[in-house]
């Protein structure tokens, strides 16, 4: 099976499990996720099943179909593990809203374009300080997510201030008729606004908060106080979106299965972290965890480096360090995919139109003789127009040379420690590092390429560069056909020979990942599910409830203790309480035993002479 058929093949399968016995041929083993709860079981008992026989057998998963945490070299945990996914894919059930034990949380995205409230739940903590709250998106009768969407943004708001909570009302009286209503008394609500209010005059960003904590508490009973209503920068976002994903893939536990490669630095044996790429349409964005000690800066790149790192604990008590986290995290406008495109399309308007005013020519003033444009298929006409000024553009399909063209948008300067726009960049450790790329990442390895997953540059740039060398009528037959994904529209194959060069540009040549970097993975969802930043907000700011549970706890065990002490004192006390009865009414009887001996004894002289007095008459003789 070719890699491209495995990928796509990947998303119909739970796990793909290899049996090896001895004597015996290999048995492939193919679990659906609609046959894993009944097979599970089974697959368990024959694991167990060979040992008891002292057959040799030993269980192969693969990383590709199976995606656990690369921890571990071998499969040795395969309880472990197949409990874990068990965990997860009980998070695509519907939610027991009847379950007293659930707590429940809510995090409004007030982005740029509209806004959307998103419903979580988590059940009573489980008493270990270690461990994070089991947090998951609440999901309805139909086992869809609960999460609701308006338009426009909440910027809108701008002017009329006033209107604000009217704006979200829809919002939050959707998720109040989610939440049970016994729950809304203690069901946090976090209203995090993104881009679009960033962009507003700080006077008009606190007028909107201003009347959300002023009207809503009115109306709606959920925990909401002035501090969960915010305007979170572009590097918070990026720490909820690092948080999320981590979490998701399990690299927050610090269970039996520890990172063998893993910093000694901590006291406690951690997982290997997993950092992040998101390209959109306009922005780009890289998350990773740097160690806790560098190497000693310039006073410059020092001050630059403590503006874009962000050290937070996610822990419950802040006196354990295993949850503490220094993340590296920077957010680059105007190097997204769409933009970049717009970008260089500028670039090329301006140059070309330059030499034809220097050199008298008249390249792409008319269709009859366009600008050859590397980076779109081959035989693909467009238009470029800016400020009156129109460009005709014809693709030729050069891949090679377009990502040369695209080297200067970089805005890199010849420094080892600088990224994309000359931007201050923490070491890597690439021999020990794992990252995850979303979005433009993804689109531009699966959409047409189709080979979405673990990414290989060589493969990459390969099935890129044939992409490119495609004449358009080739491409647009092929779509017709049905040979590209389902995701894939007529922007996708125009525009995809761009966006990959670019991308490629940006994660080589940008972010100097090494050609043959094979720990990248490219996907759009997660276990079957997108994952939010707003996962990782409610996350870190709910990281102090579990002190509740924990408090809560200990006063149960503390009167659990107190209770048995008192049952048993009770019970001795009451057997105590029988034996001095007991001995009461024995000491009792014998006091009445001695008091009848008395009184038999004082009675015995009177009778004795009572008798003497009696037989002496019974012998007189009476005369004649």
């Amino acid at each position: 099976m070719s890699s491209s058929s495995l990928e796509a093949f990947e998303r119909e399968l739970a796990i793909l499990i290899l049996f090896r016995h001895s004597g015996s041929e290999g048995i492939l083993v193919l679990i659906k996720a609609s046959m894993l709860r009944n097979i599970l079981s089974i697959l368990l008992f024959f694991l167990d099943f060979s040992a008891l026989f002292s057959r040799e057998s030993s269980a192969v998963c693969s990383p590709n179909i199976y995606p656990v945490s690369h921890d571990s070299s071998s499969c040795a945990a395969n309880h472990c593990l197949a409990a874990w996914y068990l965990a997860r894919v009980g998070e695509l059930e519907a939610t027991d809203t009847e379950d007293p034990n659930l707590n429940y949380g809510l995090v409004v995205d007030c982005g740029s374009s509209g806004s959307r409230i998103f419903v979580y739940f988590w059940p009573r903590h489980n008493g270990n300080p270690h461990d994070l709250l089991d947090i998951k998106q609440m999901r309805d009768r139909n086992s869809q997510p609960v999460v609701k969407k308006i338009k426009p943004g909440i910027s809108a708001m701008a002017d009329t201030p006033e209107h604000a909570s009217d704006y979200l009302r829809p919002l939050l009286s959707f998720a109040a008729a989610h939440v049970p209503v016994t729950k809304h008394k203690e069901t946090p609500l976090y209203i995090l606004c993104t881009a679009g209010m960033r962009l507003l005059p700080e006077r008009k960003q606190l007028a909107i908060l201003a009347d959300l904590v002023k009207d809503l508490p009115l109306e709606f009973d959920f925990l909401f106080s002035q501090s969960q209503a915010e305007v979170i920068s572009g590097k918070q976002e990026g720490v909820y979106a690092w948080i999320g994903i981590n979490f998701v893939l399990g690299r927050f536990d610090h269970e039996d299965e520890l990172d063998a490669d893993a910093s000694q630095e901590s006291a406690v044996g951690r997982r290997r972290t997993v950092g992040i790429l998101d390209m959109g349409g306009a922005s780009l964005q890289i998350a990773y965890e740097v160690p806790t000690s560098t190497s000693v800066l310039p006073p410059k790149q020092e001050e630059a480096a403590k503006i874009l790192l962000a050290e937070f604990n996610l822990g419950c008590d802040v006196q354990h360090t295993e949850h503490v986290y220094r993340v590296y995290v920077t957010t680059f406008l105007g190097f997204g995919g769409n933009f970049a495109r717009q970008r260089y399309e500028d670039l090329v308007l301006n140059e070309t139109l330059s030499k034809n005013r220097l050199l008298g020519q008249k390249t792409g003033l008319s269709p009859d003789n366009p600008f050859l444009d590397p980076c779109l298929p081959v035989g693909l006409t467009d238009v470029v127009e800016r400020n009156n000024q129109v460009l005709h553009i014809r693709g030729k399909g050069d891949w090679a040379t377009c990502g040369a063209m695209l080297s200067p948008l970089l805005a890199r300067p010849n420094t080892s420690k600088a990224s994309l726009n000359g931007i201050y960049q923490s070491p890597i450790d690439f021999n020990n590092s794992e990252f995850y790329g979303f979005s433009e990442f993804f689109y531009c390895t699966e959409d047409v390429l189709r080979i979405g997953g673990r990414y290989h540059g060589p493969t990459f740039a390969k099935a890129a560069q044939d992409y490119c060398g495609m004449a358009w009528s080739v491409l647009t037959q092929r779509f017709k056909n049905g040979l590209f994904s389902s995701h894939a529209d007529e922007h996708r194959l125009k525009y995809q020979c761009f966006k990959s060069a670019w991308m490629y540009q940006v994660l080589h040549e940008g972010f100097h990942f090494p050609y043959d970097y094979s720990n990248l993975r490219t996907a759009q969802l997660v276990y079957d599910r997108e994952v939010q930043w707003t996962l990782g907000a409610i996350l870190y700011k709910t990281r102090f409830l579990p002190l509740r549970d924990l408090r809560q706890e200990g006063v149960r065990q503390t009167h659990g203790s107190w209770f048995r002490l008192s049952f048993v004192y009770n019970h001795y006390l009451f057997f105590a309480c029988i034996l001095v009865v007991l001995l009461a009414i024995i000491l009792y009887l014998l006091r009445l035993r001695r008091i009848h001996h008395r009184q038999t004894r004082a009675s015995a002289p009177l009778d004795l002479l009572w008798i003497e007095e009696v037989v002496p008459m019974i012998g007189v003789q009476v005369g004649p």
